[in-house]
């Protein structure tokens, strides 16, 4: 972010976007990553966060940004269940002080997900919503960012820009299993995906053998008994990919691309840049996200957007899904991109990614194992590892970045911190 008016930092995962409320569980589980939003953070700025922050995690990320703790505010929301945060907020009876921290300063909100109850809490306190001129217009890109978020609103419009994707076909609840069987006559398996999800949230591969013998379809429970479904051909995977972009008022531009870390389609870490074994996509990625990003210009979109695609054993490239919002790596970019500013190491590698510690620790004590043995991230060489998401609920699955000048680097920082920390199978 390059403007120097101050930004509300709102971090709403409990939002309808990506996934219907009543998945409340899931979307309460999302929310504890929460913290990592305090790496945005300037001076004037506002933090609002469903979850509290550790003070020894917000000293740490306070010194490595060099923001002075006293010229930001940082506003925690008790729980209120899995509603949206600004209801929470509202029933906290916290609205009057984010609206006097913030408007009368001439800040912009800045939502995780940009959803109607954001756009709501931005007229209510009297601020625009960051990148948008006003919020009429952050409200009138509502319908393409709902509908993009979703997969069949992503298969339809990727077909009309010519993108790649698996055979599949779009089904209401009652109708995916026979439609399961119709693909399975030409194909060993497939993935049903329900219409609103993320992070493979609800997603099933499903076998011929699955379904022999009168065996049913069993699904989760997303969407209701009428919700729409999505049943691909499940591809023979070498990579799952993705490429990260931004619509600004001067067009679409790249931001950075990477492979991602799954387990059964669920999102578990990130690796950039692209390994080579698929870097020859790079570009037919980029030629994608352009044209969904001219798409979403055209219909009032601005800010970042992540398009993802699966690299068969081929080599060729599918388009996947489209996350029209800050994902789950747009956050730990612009924190690598602020701690290597500067400093010896210009473009760097990076990776996310979550390890489970043998026992619970507290944050003071897993980063003092990380400066004794020189793993911790250093601002002169551009570096090194980062506790990014504060410490966890468990005290065990940390979320970590990795830093380094090449892939290779940032592999051996991931095996010695697996070490350092003590991980379960590290």
């Amino acid at each position: 972010m390059t403007e120097t008016g101050p930004i509300v930092v709102f971090a709403n995962f409990l939002s309808d976007l990506a996934v219907d409320l009543d998945e409340g569980q899931i979307l309460t589980t999302w929310a504890q990553q929460a913290p990592r939003k305090a790496w945005l953070l300037r001076p004037g700025d506002v933090f609002v966060t469903p979850v509290p922050l550790s003070r020894e995690f917000l000293r740490y990320v306070y010194d490595l940004t060099g923001v002075p703790p006293e010229s930001v505010a940082v506003i925690e929301v008790p729980p209120a269940g899995a509603v949206p945060l600004a209801r929470a907020v509202r029933e906290a009876g916290l609205l009057e002080q984010v609206r006097a921290l913030a408007g009368d300063r001439g800040a912009a909100l800045l939502p995780t997900a940009l959803d109607a109850s954001a756009i709501a809490f931005a007229r209510d306190i009297g601020i625009d919503v960051h990148p948008y001129p006003t919020v009429e217009a952050a409200e009138a890109a509502l319908k393409t960012t709902m509908l993009l978020n979703t997969k069949t609103g992503f298969r339809e419009t990727a077909e009309q820009l010519g993108m790649r994707l698996p055979e599949g076909r779009m089904c209401r609840r009652p109708e995916a299993e026979g439609v399961a069987r119709e693909i399975l006559r030409d194909h060993e398996g497939v993935v049903v995906k329900p219409d609103r999800s993320a992070g493979g949230h609800g997603m099933r591969f499903v076998s011929r053998d699955d379904l022999r013998g009168g065996a049913a379809l069993l699904l989760d429970t997303v969407g209701g008994p009428e919700g729409l479904w999505v049943v691909e051909e499940c591809l023979d995977v070498a990579e799952s990919v993705s490429i990260q972009l931004e619509v600004t008022g001067s067009g679409t531009r790249a931001l950075f691309s990477g492979a991602m870390r799954t387990v059964q389609g669920s999102f578990t870490g990130y690796a950039s840049p692209l390994p080579p074994s698929c870097a020859h996509v790079a570009g037919e990625l980029e030629e994608w996200g352009t044209a969904l990003g001219r798409h979403l210009s055209d219909h009032g979109y601005a800010g970042p957007f992540g398009l993802d695609a699966l690299v068969d054993t081929e080599g060729v490239a599918y388009a996947s899904e489209s996350n029209i919002r800050r994902t789950a790596t747009t956050t730990p970019h612009a924190m690598v991109t602020r701690l290597t500013a500067g400093s010896a190491t210009a473009h760097p590698a990076w990776a996310v990614s979550k390890g489970w510690t043998r026992t619970p620790m507290g944050f003071d004590w897993a980063l003092a194992r990380l400066r004794a043995s020189r793993l911790a991230f250093d601002p002169d060489r551009g570096e090194g590892v980062v506790l990014y998401a504060d410490v966890p609920p468990d005290g065990r699955s940390w979320r970590y970045a990795v830093i380094a000048r090449s892939a290779g680097d940032v592999e051996e920082q991931e095996t010695a911190l697996a070490e350092v920390l003590e991980f379960e199978g590290g």
